[in-house]
């Protein structure tokens, strides 16, 4: 790779990672005054660990030459990254790209259970899961003969699972493994409907977001074609899904709300996460308008239901299901090249069984894996804190602060 094309990897790697203090804002705003503090930490703590887990093996487990029939890449393949490192080449850059993506996935799932959950607990959780589900998945979809790729036991039969940016591995992942996390934890004390505390950090942190998805969708692209492409359709999707979320909101007899906006923009952008790459402009635009309404939608499912206090599983789970499944509607597997193509654009059904079934699978594996890593957890140490505490305020307790040294200054 010539230097300008591994300064750009550099560059959007560093968008992407910028993603994740984007999300602390975004949730951080979203949590209550008394847990904000703690709500921000877990995205920093997965900075830390992810980082660390996947250079000493994670990212082994994702890429390695496939071991056990294709279930994931050798462990100990390139410890620490001395493999990588003895290349002399920019393969080192890649592993950072790809660290910044398990990253930012780690972190979407704390917001489901945002109020509730033991730091220590968190801590534990985060290379745990790393290990036994995000790494094995993003092997399956994207690694050299993963489960789900065109030489893996299920996509040699179906075909080639398509998920440019992580539709699966990323958003569908992370919404999954939140949802199970929230059925092993249980509700809140107090579940109900709750007003942001900061309104402007989640409009500031769903800004951050929307600006480091440029990284997120295009670091990866094949050339300016693709990437003058991947851009235009980061842009519309979000756009589409924003006016479509404040237009739902109207529909329904309420007003447009700012967290609806921010919300809106989060639905599309996780919508047009793994057709970025194969849907036209009009397809970004008909992808984000869908994800705008029906995740406006899913996030009021959960009541009485399940407690995902921030809408990690209405956003994130919903619109990337959307997302990969609309490109075997309307998507193409090489849009400016041969290649199945989705029904509605002259195609057969090849490439939606193949997008129904990465799905189903992911669907299985990421919700059963973190629900056993997520009851032994809570059954040991325990994933939850006690009532008193979580009505006292967490950011007391497990870090000796609070957001703000006057709290009634944040109230008025």
């Amino acid at each position: 790779m010539e230097i300008p094309d591994v300064t750009w990897v550099i560059v959007a790697g560093a968008l992407v990672l910028f993603m994740t203090p984007g999300l602390a804002l975004f949730y951080g705003g979203l949590s209550q005054t008394k847990s904000a503090v703690n709500m921000m930490m877990m995205s920093f703590a997965a900075m830390g660990l992810v980082a660390l887990t996947w250079a000493l093996w994670g990212s082994a487990i994702a890429g390695a030459e496939p071991i056990a029939g294709g279930l994931f890449g050798n462990p100990a393949a390139d410890f620490a990254l001395f493999e990588s490192f003895a290349a002399g080449d920019d393969t080192l850059v890649w592993v950072g790209f790809g660290a910044t993506f398990a990253i930012i996935t780690t972190a979407l799932i704390s917001g489901a259970i945002a109020d509730r959950a033991k730091f220590s607990a968190w801590m534990i959780f985060v290379p745990v899961w790393l290990t036994l589900v995000y790494a094995p998945l993003a092997f399956w979809v994207w690694g050299d003969g993963g489960l789900l790729t065109a030489d893996g036991a299920v996509g040699s039969v179906v075909g080639e699972a398509v998920d440019f940016a992580g539709g699966l591995v990323v958003h569908m992942c992370a919404g999954l493994s939140a949802l199970a996390l929230v059925l092993v934890i249980g509700p809140r004390s107090n579940f109900a409907p709750t007003k942001p505390h900061n309104v402007p950090f989640v409009l500031l942190g769903a800004s951050i977001l929307w600006f480091g998805w440029f990284g997120f969708n295009i670091g990866e692209a094949g050339d300016g074609v693709e990437a003058s492409l991947n851009w235009i359709n980061t842009m519309l999707a979000p756009a589409a899904a924003l006016v479509a979320w404040l237009l739902t909101e109207w529909a329904r007899g309420k007003k447009p709300t700012p967290v609806g906006a921010a919300s809106g923009i989060v639905a599309g952008l996780v919508a047009i996460t793994p057709a970025v790459a194969h849907v036209n402009p009009l397809g970004a635009i008909i992808l984000g308008v869908v994800s705008g309404v029906i995740c406006c939608f899913a996030v009021d499912f959960k009541y009485g239901k399940y407690d995902d206090t921030l809408d990690v599983v209405g956003l994130h789970f919903v619109a990337g299901l959307w997302g990969t499944v609309a490109i075997g509607l309307f998507g193409y597997e090489d849009i400016f090249g041969e290649g199945r193509s989705g029904i509605f654009v002259g195609g057969g059904f090849d490439l939606l069984i193949s997008q129904l079934v990465a799905c189903a699978v992911t669907l299985v594996f990421a919700f059963v894996a973190t629900y056993i890593i997520g009851m032994v957890i809570h059954k040991t140490i325990g994933f939850r804190v006690d009532v008193e505490v979580e009505e006292g305020g967490i950011d007391e307790i497990a870090h000796h602060t609070s957001a703000y040294v006057n709290e009634s200054v944040a109230a008025k």
